[in-house]
């Protein structure tokens, strides 16, 4: 590891374009985009232009999509909650308020309660060990049955299929697997009303580098088949994960056709990316169209809340939690510390960065003791 993180590129760039490829184009996801812009309260979130930032680290520009605005619910995740229960009831009309159930850190069952309670139809919400009362205390306020589990993300996500295969609940997870794909490739749809707006508030301009952070892979992956339909082959897709929940890096790291899981308690500040094992749907995606794969401790993450809070002249700020800054701090440690890393990736000074704040501080406790204190690990 290299001053905070770890890389591989993708053996299989640009190999084997997957069959799902087009249900990320952007006809799909100009579709996806009606249906949000018919909900209450839509607006595009804003696209930060960081050039004092970028001036200071060496390159020609930096954007972020500021994802904190979302329908009030301060992340991404309701794009995909409210499109797939959308896709649902369409599908099965005949299915008189189904009760849904999911697993989550937090801003995936927030989503999925906010989009449930909108169609009058129970959540049920069982969150990982570790996850914190802020977040459990928000999802319960949008009506649905939310609990703390003593169990890591993917056992969670066990429990609540086995729940709805006992109640007849549908389960809602962005992640996959043989025999679930449909739903995860509605919520992972759902995900292209945030890039279709990054990508016309670029307007002419063009990235050069799009840093996309990961837990099961179901966002990187449909944003990254979305920018390969978009742009083609020229921008590089960074793939980022926390260290200890880098399921996607070790898949690449292998090589060897097989999916590459993680154990064990998955403890990291990056909560929203502490899964262990990889969406199927996902790393199709990401194994045709992404460049690398970074792995970076939690002070990479952490930087970059603080840098991101903090920004260099008189560029906006931008409110960013522990997961929804990782990828624009792995671009930081890059340029700043990782030289070598950086000329492999082609970060010179012309490169224009495209970063996603997937989240703001969805937990306010956490978020003032990294960026205040200066706390790795808040209790």
């Amino acid at each position: 590891m290299e001053n905070g993180l770890s890389m591989v590129l993708n053996p299989h760039r640009g190999s084997g374009r997957p069959e799902r490829m087009e249900c990320f184009c952007p006809a799909a996801a100009e579709q996806v985009r009606r249906f949000h812009q018919g909900l209450e309260g839509y607006q595009p979130t804003p696209l930060a232009r960081l050039d004092c930032t970028a001036k200071h680290l060496g390159v020609r520009g930096i954007y972020v999509k500021d994802e904190s605005y979302r329908f009030g619910q301060n992340a991404f995740k309701v794009l995909g909650g409210s499109y797939c229960l959308k896709k649902y009831m369409e599908e099965y009309p005949s299915a008189a308020r189904p009760t849904f159930v999911t697993a989550t850190d937090g801003n995936h069952g927030r989503g999925i309660a906010w989009a449930a309670a909108r169609l009058g139809c129970q959540a049920v919400v069982y969150m990982p060990a570790g996850s914190t009362a802020e977040r459990l205390e928000h999802i319960r306020r949008l009506g649905a049955e939310a609990s703390i589990t003593p169990l890591n993300y993917d056992d969670t996500v066990r429990f609540a299929k086995a729940q709805a295969d006992e109640n007849g609940w549908v389960l809602v997870q962005d992640t996959s697997w043989p025999g679930y794909e449909q739903i995860p490739t509605w919520i992972m749809q759902g995900y292209l009303t945030m890039a279709q707006e990054a990508a016309e508030q670029l307007g002419s301009t063009r990235p050069t580098h799009i840093f996309l952070q990961a837990g099961v892979g179901a966002m990187s992956g449909a944003l990254t088949a979305y920018f390969r339909n978009l742009y083609g082959d020229a921008p590089k897709i960074i793939v980022v994960e926390p260290d200890r929940a880098d399921c996607l890096y070790r898949t690449a790291l292998a090589n060897d056709g097989q999916l590459h899981t993680v154990g064990g308690s998955l403890d990291t500040i990056m909560a929203g990316l502490a899964c262990g094992e990889p969406c199927g749907v996902g790393w199709q995606l990401l194994q045709y169209g992404a460049d690398a794969f970074l792995s970076i401790e939690d002070r990479v993450a952490a930087n970059g809340m603080r840098i991101l809070g903090n920004p260099a002249g008189t560029d906006s700020r931008v409110i960013s939690g522990e997961s929804g800054a990782a990828g624009f701090g792995a671009l930081c440690e890059l340029l700043r510390h990782c030289p070598e890393y950086a000329a492999r990736l082609e970060l010179k000074e012309d490169a224009v960065i495209l970063c996603f704040s997937t989240e703001g501080a969805t937990d306010t406790q956490r978020y003032q003791s990294i960026v205040w204190d200066a706390t790795i690990r808040p209790e």
